[in-house]
């Protein structure tokens, strides 16, 4: 199995430190801070990382599961909502927001597989400690 690579460095204290996040494909260098985390500041955040990570794992998992039930889907659009608590310094919940495009496909099967892709992403399963929402539209 292959493994995946990041890295971080932080510099200073926590409220006025800063440090970078990177990603060893290169495909992903940002500054982030205390603010940037915990007061809506410009910049990146863990967070956001993880929510990335999350909308990407769920989109295939949920596009491969579709093709797994004879659905071909057009396109699967995941969006991820991550919430941290600052003060009990945990992340609280994700929701995860979907919209797919899958032709031949009901509305209740639709939701069936969602909820099996949800539960069998891998994000999902590294995350099982946090609640995951999910909110799955079919648009076809």
């Amino acid at each position: 199995m292959p493994t995946k690579k990041a890295e971080a460095i932080w510099k200073g204290d926590l409220k006025s430190g800063n440090g970078t996040m990177k990603l060893e494909s290169g495909s992903y260098e940002g500054n982030y801070s205390f603010a940037t985390r915990f007061e809506d500041k410009s910049g990146s955040n863990p967070e956001e990382l993880i929510g990335a990570a999350h909308a990407g794992c769920f989109s295939m998992a949920f596009s491969n599961e579709l093709d797994k039930a004879g659905f071909t889907p057009n396109s699967v659009e995941t969006h991820a909502e991550v919430t941290i608590d600052g003060g009990a310094g945990a992340i609280t919940t994700i929701k995860l927001i979907s919209k797919g495009d899958v032709p031949n496909i009901d509305n209740d099967k639709f939701q069936e597989i969602a909820n099996a892709a949800k539960n069998g992403c891998p994000v999902s399963k590294a995350l099982s400690g946090v609640e995951i929402k999910l909110e799955a539209t079919l648009e076809n």
